[in-house]
């Protein structure tokens, strides 16, 4: 019996990351992203975690996400209290890790098929 290896091209995926770059499907970015299975928005702003203001997330409400990932970079670093208001206010789960961890946890749960949007930050 052979098994063949199911690819769904149709959404996006991290398939690496390092210090200076995560890629997408493959292709290298050098900058802030928001990522969605189905919608990729390659040049977020704000390009640093320190200039990350509420408005900065209405991509993600847009996207109606089911649970928000924010990989703040090499550490993690809690957003001011006006986001996490915001963020508890609109009854979306959500988590704030360093960029790293929320590359392996974005696919986990895009695998497992929940509406998860990951807003990365390399610095």
């Amino acid at each position: 019996m052979k098994f063949a290896e199911e690819n769904d091209n149709s959404s996006y995926t991290i398939t690496a990351y390092d210090s200076d770059y995560i890629a997408i499907n493959g292709k290298n970015f050098h900058q802030s992203l928001v990522l969605s299975p189905q919608k990729f928005i390659p040049d977020w702003t704000p390009q640093s975690y320190s200039l990350l203001e509420d408005s900065h997330l209405n991509e993600f409400y847009e996207l109606n996400a089911e649970i928000i990932l924010l990989g703040t970079g090499e550490k993690q670093i809690f957003p001011n209290k006006e986001i996490l208001r915001r963020l508890a206010k609109e009854q979306i789960g959500f988590e704030i890790m360093d960029t790293h961890a929320a590359c392996r946890t974005f696919n986990i749960l895009m695998a497992e098929g929940r509406n998860v949007v990951a807003g990365l930050f390399l610095k």
